[in-house]
């Protein structure tokens, strides 16, 4: 079974730091771009960071400088680090894998909460 599985998500104080983790699995083909979105209670799901296979890397304006995403290619593992996490930064976390053969897999999210 080809998936996606997050990991790293939790509650986290304003200023704290998180990292998640997906890892995809089930597929002998390779991953070309690897993204991670979010969505917040009651917004649409937006793009965060994305990375490609030769490690070129796009952000978000309201996470860069803050988030770096980065990747494990022979693992199949995208990470995304977030430092000086906000209130507005909560939100569940969605891993996104596009393949050079046109599948794209999407995780089941991970809850990250910022609150103190």
């Amino acid at each position: 079974q080809v998936q996606l599985v997050e990991s790293g998500g939790g509650l986290v104080q304003p200023g704290g730091s998180l990292r998640l983790s997906c890892a995809a699995s089930g597929s002998r083909f390779s991953i070309n771009a690897m993204e991670w979105h979010r969505q917040a209670p009651g917004k649409e799901r937006e793009l965060v960071a994305h990375i490609t296979s030769g490690g070129s890397t796009n952000y978000a304006d309201s996470v860069k400088g803050r988030f770096t995403i980065s990747r494990d290619n022979a693992n199949n593992t995208v990470y995304l680090q977030m430092n000086s996490l906000k209130p507005e930064d909560t939100a569940v976390y969605y891993c996104r894998a596009r393949y050079f053969v046109g599948m794209d897999l999407w995780g089941k999210g991970t809850l990250v909460t910022i609150s103190s």
